[in-house]
């Protein structure tokens, strides 16, 4: 049951990730379109964490890191862009979020880099890595809905506070689960690692 609901909660968020990086094509609204493939390419590569036996890297590995180093380089290029326009936004938007979305999906790049240099992970780093993927992705979930949809919401909801306790939530979440992990001796590496 647990499997079927976890599978049915993947699917969902890749469809849903997907959807809005293509709809935003069409918008256009290149900030969008950084952050849907992000979080398509998060949630991706946390599933296939946990679908593969430990230490086994293949070719969805190399394209996976790949994948994140253009995103990476299409985000940077969104927020150089917005920085240089005489505005200072780009479809409606400041810098700083494409160039978050750049540095995390950097960082992504970077530990595939090190997943496929090192054949593998095993034990708390392959649970570390599924963890941070899927709460990072929840979190520009969290983010988008709740702080970049405020205009959508009722005029007296809009600007509120109470709109910052949701993705303060999730990564309060994401630190708390990602030092259990490390720190636990539950999770210790087993003797593949």
């Amino acid at each position: 049951w647990h499997r079927m609901l976890g599978t049915a909660f993947f699917v969902g968020m890749l469809a849903m990730s997907g959807f809005g990086a293509v709809m935003a094509i069409f918008l256009p609204s290149r900030i969008t379109i950084a952050a849907g493939s992000l979080t398509f390419y998060l949630v991706a590569t946390a599933w296939m964490t946990v679908r593969r036996p430990e230490n086994v890297v293949g070719r969805f590995e190399i394209a996976a890191g790949i994948a994140a180093a253009l995103i990476a380089l299409f985000a940077g290029t969104v927020s150089a862009i917005t920085f240089m326009s005489p505005t200072g936004r780009l479809d409606g938007l400041p810098p700083q979020p494409p160039l978050v979305f750049a540095l995390v999906a950097a960082l992504a790049a970077w530990c595939d880099w090190r997943l496929v240099r090192g054949a593998g992970i095993a034990g708390p780093r392959r649970i570390a890595r599924h963890l941070w993927r899927m709460t990072t992705a929840l979190l520009i979930a969290a983010m988008s809905f709740f702080l970049g949809q405020q205009k959508m919401m009722p005029e007296a909801w809009q600007g509120s506070p109470v709109w910052f306790l949701p993705p303060l939530l999730v990564l309060a979440s994401l630190v708390f689960w990602m030092l259990r992990v490390r720190l636990s001796r539950r999770w210790a590496a087993s003797p593949a690692a």
